[in-house]
């Protein structure tokens, strides 16, 4: 076959068939570039420890670290509806307790966490090789904890809780073996005694202020003097809820109210009743929720009043350190 000789002896015909087949390659690219990219399927959520936990306003701080060993769960001998679970930490404080105690687990952890959220930052400072231990009892609703421990590797000892009632108390709370409550008090906080700090401001990235679990119809107090501001505003959310304004500038919210006893305009001294706790507006269970806000910032309940740790009096040791001794026994029980 003869070959036509190309103009001025260069392949035209070779660079058009090339030019068209970049052309051809170019518009390819493009159509796949523009093209959406493919859905990768999703993960299978875990259930949130916070579901459970929501219905008893009781909230679980994130934890990340890094799934559990399984651990057993044994019952009490000689005491009715008590239960022990212990398990080594190799991930999450909610993931810990899923492995261990299914059943109960959103709210049984989110009960445990209150107890040593003061010590441990239980987002950051779990560390496998950790170990939790608690007794617990179960209502149908709400897990009550007696006595727990956990052995932190980062702080390299072990923190314990024994509840105990202090005379005077109205409600109990958890101590350590010398005799030094575990869980923070806001130092002039409004309330006189409540049964727990449910929430604390750092738990949740939305949650704006601090909770208290407490039966409705307490006295809740203005830690300052100040004035009242407004009452009584958004009650769909809020429920029955008064402001103040701190005579340092700082606005002081109390929500889910049961009833409100101040009024726009009034002057208030420090320790005046503002209402009675509740459980009105958005609010799944009895509680007071008090807000601090500073420059239309929110402003931290604890870094703003400080906190505080009680010590039992020294006529209280002696009831104390017996009612430990049978707490330990809880936790050692081979049953």
């Amino acid at each position: 076959m003869q070959l036509i000789n190309p103009p001025d002896g260069r392949p035209w015909a070779l660079f058009g068939l090339t030019g068209a087949s970049l052309l051809l390659n170019a518009v390819l690219i493009g159509r796949l570039a523009l093209a959406p990219a493919p859905v990768a399927a999703p993960i299978a959520p875990v259930a949130a420890p916070e579901a459970q936990a929501a219905a008893n306003n009781i909230d679980t701080p994130e934890a990340a670290v890094v799934s559990a060993e399984e651990a057993p769960v044994q019952a009490v001998a000689g005491v009715e509806g008590l239960r022990v679970v212990s398990a080594d930490v190799s991930h999450s404080l909610a993931r810990t307790f899923q492995n261990a105690v299914p059943e109960h687990a959103d709210v049984l952890s989110a009960v445990y966490a209150r107890l040593f959220v003061w010590d441990l930052d239980l987002r950051r400072d779990l560390q496998k090789g950790d170990k939790i231990v608690a007794a617990y009892s179960w209502d149908g609703e709400l897990a009550h904890i007696p006595v727990a421990s956990y052995h932190s590797l980062k702080l390299g000892k072990t923190l314990n809780a024994y509840e105990f009632t202090v005379d005077g108390d109205v409600y109990p709370s958890w101590w350590d073996e010398s005799g030094t409550e575990v869980p923070r008090r806001l130092v002039d906080g409004p309330l006189r005694q409540y049964e727990q700090v449910t929430s604390l401001l750092k738990d949740r990235p939305t949650h704006k202020g601090m909770d208290f679990k407490v039966p409705v119809g307490t006295e809740v107090l203005s830690p300052k003097s100040g004035t009242v501001v407004r009452s009584d505003w958004n009650v769909a959310y809020n429920g029955n809820c008064v402001e103040v304004r701190y005579n340092d500038g700082t606005l002081a919210r109390f929500l889910h109210l049961s009833d409100t006893a101040v009024a726009a305009g009034q002057q208030l001294a420090a320790g005046s009743v503002v209402g009675l706790s509740g459980n009105t507006g958005r609010s799944t269970a009895p509680h007071l929720h008090y807000e601090l806000e500073s420059g239309g910032k929110v402003v931290d309940p604890v870094k703003y009043h400080g906190v505080e740790r009680r010590n039992l009096p020294d006529s209280q040791l002696s009831a104390f350190q017996d009612e430990v001794a049978k707490l330990k026994a809880t936790l050692a029980t081979d049953a």
